[in-house]
């Protein structure tokens, strides 16, 4: 609250220090009188911190996670400097249009930014065990442990599971393949809630929880302290396709099937093109420096050509700058068994044997990368999509996997940006399928965040 204030107040005084100085008057309809533009400041300060309240921008449940924060951060200043715009009309306020035109922008800017600064800190804070609630699992032993899996594998979502309670009733032993208590039967809830400090609870199956037992559950949670959490068999599907729509009674969930709108296609391609381009222009002593290196350092050609398989299936030459011996292809087979890294499907080795030294540091920070560029101007790839497999890895998918090809395969994506070497081929295949169902230009745009941050951070798993 304090560092909202401090930003609005900054805002405000600084844009209308740069844009009318301090000693401007306020013009007042139907007299002579002014009032002091420093005078609209400070009711346009207290205005803009009300409305962030009022909003519930600071509510502890959307705080850390999600893009509900940032939302409503956006919706209280538009309606504010909405209702001060109709205000002004329609009492024939004079206001400087500039003032509130710039004032509106910086502080959205600066507000999401003070809020992203405080994710970051409660981020680090929550991965150590604080500001985390505290969370009693409730359902089938097999989801559990999923959930659990899920949860411990994001810490800084803010969930930090102490114990389970499932159908066998058990006390004492531990969920199979993790580390969670077991805390008794499904009716034993409010006790392991006692026992444990829980204060939430959350449902991670129904099968043996029927309606009835779930609303007691409920009941016996006490208000405002704890909290029920259902988590329903829907993995990867993003909010914008899930719809809560009571009906009789009944809190149906209906979840929307993706659509490709000519629109969608359009915009993405757009995005593609201008910022490839720009790219390309910007990086252009990079990339001749880059080729260069390559080819004073080791034998052969600057670029690496490669058939991958994009969209709809289709074959298409990959870029890339070699980073590899010229005979590496050929030398594939022999190094098979040794590898420990990427999965069952795509290969990886953390020491390649074929990777030149000026390979291995272009592979760290993804500078390799950098000639698909090209391929995104050509149509072949996108910025933003799921992994270019080549034809043999196409031949060990499963029918589901080829979801995959309803987009344009991508220089980076969802799993790039999740795990890359580390993730198992389940995994990969979870996270560019959800990109495929989930597609937003919003969603592209962290991406390609995240993409810049690993890059110029890479983690152990860069390879």
């Amino acid at each position: 609250m304090i560092t909202d204030a401090a930003a609005v107040i900054w805002v405000v005084f600084g844009t209308q220090f740069a844009w009318l100085g301090f000693e401007a008057d306020l013009n007042l309809p139907g007299t002579n009188a002014t009032a002091a533009y420093t005078l609209f400041s400070v009711f346009l300060i207290i205005g803009w911190l009300i409305a962030l309240a009022l909003k519930d921008t600071r509510d502890f449940r959307i705080i850390g996670v999600g893009w509900a924060e940032y939302k409503r951060i956006v919706d209280a200043s538009f309606v504010l400097f909405g209702l001060v715009a109709i205000g002004a009309f329609l009492l024939q306020v004079d206001l400087a249009r500039g003032f509130l035109l710039v004032s509106l922008p910086f502080g959205v800017v600066i507000l999401i930014t003070v809020r992203w600064l405080w994710r970051q800190w409660i981020h680090v804070q929550r991965r150590q065990g604080r500001y985390a609630a505290k969370a009693l699992l409730v359902g089938s032993p097999a989801s559990v442990a999923h959930i659990a899996r899920e949860l411990q594998r994001e810490p800084w979502i803010g969930y930090h599971v102490v114990g389970a309670c499932v159908p066998t009733g058990r006390i004492g032993g531990t969920i199979p393949g993790t580390e969670i208590p077991e805390m008794g039967s499904v009716d034993a809830v409010p006790q392991a809630l006692e026992a444990s400090g829980a204060d939430t609870v959350i449902v991670t199956s129904t099968d043996e929880l029927p309606a009835e037992k779930v609303k007691q559950i409920s009941w016996g949670l006490e208000a405002g302290r704890q909290h029920l959490v259902l988590a329903p068999s829907l993995a990867d599907v993003a909010g914008p396709r899930i719809h809560m729509r009571p009906v009789a009674g009944l809190p149906l969930i209906h979840v929307e099937t993706p659509r490709f709108s000519a629109g969608q296609r359009f915009v993405k391609r757009s995005l593609d093109l201008v910022a490839s381009a720009v790219g390309v222009l910007i990086l252009s002593p990079l990339l001749l420096a880059l080729a260069l290196v390559v080819k004073l350092t080791s034998p052969g050609p600057v670029l690496f050509r490669q058939i991958r398989v994009g969209y709809h299936g289709r074959e298409f030459t990959m870029l890339k700058f070699r980073s590899m011996v010229v005979d590496a292809e050929a030398r594939l087979a022999e190094l098979r068994e040794r590898a420990d890294a990427g999965n069952e499907v795509l290969f990886k080795m953390r020491d390649d044997p074929r990777v030149t030294r000026v390979g291995k540091f272009m592979r760290r920070y993804s500078l390799d990368e950098l000639p698909q560029l090209i391929n995104v101007i050509r149509g072949d790839m996108s910025l933003v999509g799921p992994r270019p497999p080549l034809p043999r890895e196409v031949e060990q998918y499963a029918d589901h996997v080829h979801r995959r090809f309803l987009v344009k395969p991508g220089i980076t994506g969802l799993w790039q940006v999740s795990g890359r070497s580390a993730l198992s081929w389940d995994d990969t295949v979870r996270l560019d399928l959800s990109y495929v169902d989930n597609w937003s230009l919003m969603g592209d745009l962290v991406i390609l965040f995240k993409t810049g941050r690993a890059a110029l951070a890479p983690g152990d798993t860069a390879a």
